[in-house]
């Protein structure tokens, strides 16, 4: 990564100067003062508009495609930019002595479904790996620019669980440096804000599962199997997203509930007499991100604004997709899955083609960050069976600890503390 002549609050203070100035002299001299200040050249960003496949979706999928920047302008936070050619999805897990980065222990924000450690987990090695890309690296997660950089602004992590998950992480590798007395951690309904008082910044997490208005709104009681969604219900939720500065957005698993139609409600939650449709999951997932990009296209500022989209989070569910009996799951496994071209056998490639074709005609840029494959090879990383458990465990399930693990959340610290190293590089080094 091509680091900084300056620091980012300079460089995010620099006045903008249109390229349409008459005054060409004064152009020429601000930009010279641009070029040598920040010690790099202009960002370019292109979203390309189809993905050749599920597996070429690796590419750097940056920005759409409608919205090509002008020369000197530059997407908000970034203060460099990646190596040249660099796809940050593509590479390989190493392993880390000085990983994790924080300790379960030392971060008292994680809940306990992701404490696996306190709940008997009795190794640790899925905790001691690193992402490397081929070719390039990841910039070090540096939880003081990340910090400074949020002075005075909103952070928020905006979908599901797994969107959770990472806004827990993020706020395990910032609060180290914030002094107890200067930070707190509230929650009212839906919404969640860990505050950084002497930064005068917020990082919040908003549950909403598909992002639409849905049944499943509720923060607490939301485990219902019969899911409806309402259709162009975007605002029901959005109005609490507006003035934010940097958004991540995430919704898949409530997606796929083993059925191929979802139920899209029509009109309102209060009519007596409800229209319900049933549309097939990639349908009715399409409307979703139309209604999220829509949202995005209105009340988000390019110039000011960051918005992010995180790709689906693998489940491993099925051992037998990696070689194990086909009763078999994450349960017990400690080692990651060596296959660099393991896909796994559910449903990511008719989502990802989905996403790819309603992206490619956003009028927003979107960063997006995809964590599918390099997830999907940790099948050691998953709560298993250490986790709280919110309803008793009956005989049948004690003798079997595999028919109760959770393959789809994951320990913490873990693999989304990487994701949140891929959002701060993308953020910072577009």
């Amino acid at each position: 990564m091509k680091p900084p002549s300056a620091s980012p609050s300079s460089s995010a203070t620099l006045p903008r100067k249109s390229r349409l100035s008459p005054y060409l002299l004064s152009l020429l001299a601000f930009i010279l003062f641009v070029t040598i200040l920040r010690g790099e050249g202009f960002l370019r960003y292109i979203f390309s508009s189809k993905f050749n496949s599920h597996r070429s979706f690796h590419r750097d999928q940056n920005t759409s495609s409608s919205t090509k920047k002008k020369l000197g302008e530059r997407l908000a936070y970034a203060i460099g930019e990646s190596e040249k050619d660099c796809d940050m999805f593509q590479g390989r897990w190493v392993q880390d002595a000085s990983r994790p980065i924080y300790e379960e222990s030392e971060c008292p924000y994680i809940q306990p479904q992701l404490t696996c450690q306190e709940h008997g987990r009795p190794d640790k090695g899925y905790q001691h790996w690193r992402w490397q890309p081929h070719g390039c690296s990841i910039p070090r997660f540096n939880a003081t620019l990340m910090l400074e950089s949020l002075r005075g602004k909103r952070m928020m992590f905006v979908g599901d669980s797994l969107n959770r998950g990472q806004f827990v992480s993020m706020v395990c590798l910032l609060h180290r440096i914030i002094p107890e007395n200067g930070k707190s951690m509230d929650t009212l309904g839906s919404l969640t804000v860990f505050s950084a008082k002497e930064y005068n910044a917020t990082i919040e997490f908003y549950w909403a599962p598909f992002l639409l208005e849905s049944n499943s709104d509720e923060a607490t009681i939301h485990r219902i199997s019969d899911r409806i969604v309402r259709k162009g219900s975007i605002n029901k939720h959005g109005k609490h997203w507006e003035g934010v500065d940097i958004i991540v957005f995430n919704t898949y698993v409530w997606w796929i509930t083993g059925l191929e139609y979802i139920k899209i409600l029509q009109g309102s939650f209060e009519d007596e007499e409800k229209e319900i449709v049933e549309l097939p999951t990639e349908e009715a997932y399409g409307l979703a991100m139309e209604s999220m990009l829509g949202w995005c296209t209105e009340h988000m500022d390019a110039k000011k604004t960051r918005v992010f989209f995180t790709s689906m989070s693998p489940s491993h569910d099925k051992g037998i997709d990696w070689g194990r009996i086909s009763d078999g799951n994450c349960y017990n496994e400690t080692s990651m899955i060596d296959d660099p071209t393991y896909w796994g056998s559910d449903c990511k490639k008719s989502i990802m083609d989905v996403i790819s074709e309603v992206f490619s005609r956003s009028k927003v840029p979107i960063t997006f960050l995809n964590i599918t494959q390099l997830s999907s090879y940790r099948k050691d990383a998953h709560t298993s069976i250490y986790k709280k458990q919110w309803t008793p465990l009956n005989p049948e399930q004690v003798a079997n600890p595999a028919s109760y693990a959770d393959c789809v959340h994951w320990c913490l610290p873990g693999i989304q503390d990487t994701w949140n190293e891929l959002l701060f590089s993308k953020l910072f080094y577009p």
